[in-house]
């Protein structure tokens, strides 16, 4: 499965170095008005947080806010970085 809910399993936020490994993923998502970047990779949806990213030894992770819990997307490859931007879209129509 590509997404989980956020629970148990605690990661390190994303750093600077890992975080510009995901630069792509980043301009995708300052392209959404609707969302304010309060720190770099760590995105707010009015005053709530909304998508803030992690790094983990196996790779790069986003816990993306859908229906007011935190549901995590591994974005190691193209495909899972599109599916993350699916639903992000999907997330902010509501």
């Amino acid at each position: 499965m590509i997404a989980r809910r956020y629970g148990a399993n605690r990661m390190k936020h994303a750093g600077p170095a890992a975080l510009d490994t995901i630069e792509d993923v980043l301009a995708a998502v300052r392209r959404h008005e609707v969302l304010r970047e309060r720190k770099r990779g760590s995105f707010y949806c009015r005053s709530s947080g909304f998508l803030h990213f992690h790094e983990d030894p196996e790779g790069m992770f986003a816990d993306l806010k859908e229906k007011g819990e935190f549901v995590r997307y591994r974005i190691n490859s193209e495909a899972e970085k599109k599916r993350l931007l699916a639903a992000l879209a999907r997330a902010l129509r509501g």
